[in-house]
Formats: structure tokens, C-alpha cells, sequence
């Protein structure tokens, strides 16, 4: 007898644990990984304090760096720095302004012999480029006086010590002085002076260009012509300046020592002869005075001639005169 056993099974359905257990594994991987993505960005800036006040230093920097602009590049730094590099050498380069002296030397040097120093010292002067202004030799008449001579030089200013040097060797130097006048600050008054007066003459020529009055024309031609003359005086006092500061001058002394051989007297006969020479000379001058005289008495002799003549008519007037009184008869006196 076959048993059949009959079992009524129903279809597979999804058990409903598992289904609960994978949802609230999904929900909890979703929820750590909002939870992550919120806590980082809080981490990283401090909660702002309870009583809402200001953010703590730190976050001031924060703001301070965020809102500074953003650093150059390194080829704008480069440029920067050399520039600023260019700038200080070329500050660095400018050169000082040198003071502007009129340089005056005097030199006094004892030498043996005036004529051949004098050569040396036109030698020297011609090799420093400069010039003999002016030269005086004064010989003494007696040979124990010095003979002296004195020179005018001008030089370079560059040249002058060079120069002094080389003059002092000449011979024994009794006396040197170098004196310096500083003219820089009267220099740059008038180069100032002359610039505004050149900025004057063209405001002025612009001012005759328009057109106005023959009055106006007039003023300003009056005024060009006031400025062009102040701006000639001042144009050559710069020239005469910068000529004096360009070259300084030097007053050099010769001085020749005193000879120990006195010069020898002249012999007997040379002084006849030259007393002899002089009396002669004289004799001829008086006689040529006199006959000189003699032409002069004879051309004014008619006017001698009619005064001579007045003197005798007036004596013989006044004795005739007195002649005739004394014969006038005298009258009878009364009884």
C-alpha cells in the first residue's frame, strides 16, 4: 500500500528580518557619511562665541590674509627689484656738485740770474698750457739793490699746483700764499636769474605775437627790450666767473741775489771826456736859445718901436708943461 504524503507547500517569500537588517545597515552608512561631510567644515572654522560677539584672533588673520590681494609674480617681483636696483645706482652715480673757487696764488723765488729764469718760467707756463699776462724787469741803479722782476701768469685751474711746483724749483722760494674765493652759491643765483628772465623774454614775444593796441605793443616791446639787456649783463658775468674759476693766477716775484763785485768806477780821461761832451752840449743849446731869442726881439721890434715912441711924446708933454708955468708972469701984489 503506497502512502502517498501530500504536502502542501506554499511559494518562497523574502524573509522579513534580512529585508529590515540590510535597510538599517543602508541608512547607517548614509547617515555616518552626511555626519562626516557636516563635521569636517566645522572642524575647520571655530563656532563663533555664545554671545555672538567678535571672532577670535584667529580668525581675524584668516579674514585679514583672505581679503590681502594676492602676491605678485615672480617676474613682476624681478622687474620691481630692478628697478628699485637701477634707481639707487643711478643715485649712487650722480656726481656732487663741486664747489666753484676763484684760486689766486703769489710766489716770490730768489734766483742767480733774471734773464735766464725768465726763460725757464715762459717754458714752464707754455708746457701747462697757460699764459704770460703781463712782465715787468726793473734794474736797479745801484748794484747793491736787487734786481727784480715780476710775471703775471694764468693756468689751468687743474695745472696750479703742478705749476707752483715747477716755479719753485727755479731757484729759493721766500715766499708762497694760495687763497681760494667760493663763488657756487653766486653762480647758481645767476644761472637761476638767467633762467627766469629767458622764460620772461618768451611769455613777452608771445604777448606781442597777439594782437592788441599800439600801446600795448609798445609796453611790450619796452619790456623785451629791459629783459634782453639784463639778460646780457648777467649772460657775461657768468662767462667772467666761470673764466676766473676755470683759470687761476699766479703773481710770481723774481729776485736776483746781490752781487758781491761792486762795478769799477770810470777812469780820468772817460770823465773829462764826458764833462768835455756835456759843456759843449750846453754851449750849443744857450746859443741856439739865444739866437732863437734875437728872432723873437726882431719880429715884435715895430711894436717896441711905438712904445718907445709914446714914452717919449708923453716925458716931452710934461715938460713942456712945467716950462710954461714957470714963465707965466706973476701979478703985482696990493699995498
Amino acid at each position: 500500500m503506497k502512502t502517498h504524503l501530500k504536502t502542501n507547500s506554499s511559494p518562497h517569500k523574502p524573509n522579513p528580518n534580512q529585508t529590515n537588517i540590510s535597510t538599517t545597515r543602508f541608512a547607517v552608512a548614509v547617515f555616518l557619511t552626511l555626519s562626516s561631510a557636516i563635521a569636517l567644515p566645522s572642524c575647520g572654522s571655530p563656532p563663533p562665541n555664545a554671545t555672538g560677539g567678535a571672532a577670535s584672533p584667529s580668525s581675524r588673520e584668516n579674514e585679514i590674509a583672505a581679503s590681502a590681494p594676492p602676491p605678485p609674480p615672480a617676474a613682476q617681483r624681478a622687474a620691481a627689484g630692478s628697478k628699485t636696483a637701477d634707481v639707487t645706482k643711478k643715485a649712487a652715480e650722480t656726481p656732487v656738485t663741486r664747489p666753484q673757487l676763484i684760486k689766486k696764488a703769489e710766489l716770490s723765488v730768489v734766483v742767480k740770474s733774471i734773464d735766464a729764469t725768465t726763460k725757464s718760467v715762459t717754458n714752464i707756463v707754455e708746457k701747462q698750457q697757460g699764459d704770460i699776462l703781463g712782465f715787468q724787469n726793473q734794474k736797479p741803479p745801484d748794484s747793491s739793490v736787487r734786481q727784480t722782476a715780476s710775471v703775471e701768469i694764468r693756468v689751468p685751474q687743474e695745472r696750479l699746483e703742478t705749476t707752483l711746483e715747477a716755479l719753485a724749483k727755479l731757484g729759493t722760494v721766500e715766499n708762497r700764499s694760495l687763497t681760494a674765493q667760493d663763488v657756487t652759491e653766486q653762480l647758481v643765483d645767476s644761472e637761476a636769474r638767467l633762467r627766469n628772465l629767458r622764460k620772461s623774454e618768451e611769455m613777452v614775444l608771445k604777448i606781442m605775437e597777439r594782437s592788441g593796441s599800439v600801446g600795448d605793443v609798445l609796453k611790450a616791446s619796452q619790456e623785451l627790450s629791459n629783459i634782453r639787456e639784463s639778460i646780457e649783463r648777467i649772460d657775461a658775468q657768468l662767462k667772467s666767473l666761470r673764466n676766473q674759476v676755470a683759470y687761476s693766477t699766479i703773481s710770481l716775484t723774481l729776485e736776483a741775489a746781490v752781487s758781491a763785485q761792486q762795478t769799477p768806477e770810470p777812469s780820468l780821461g772817460l770823465r773829462v771826456q764826458e764833462t768835455w761832451g756835456k759843456a759843449t752840449h750846453s754851449v750849443g743849446e744857450l746859443t741856439l736859445g739865444l739866437f732863437g731869442l734875437g728872432i723873437w726881439l726882431l719880429a715884435y721890434s715895430p711894436y717896441f718901436l711905438l712904445i718907445a715912441a709914446a714914452v717919449y711924446g708923453f716925458n716931452r708933454f710934461k715938460k713942456q708943461q712945467s716950462v710954461t708955468k714957470i714963465q707965466e708972469p706973476k701979478p703985482p701984489a696990493a699995498n
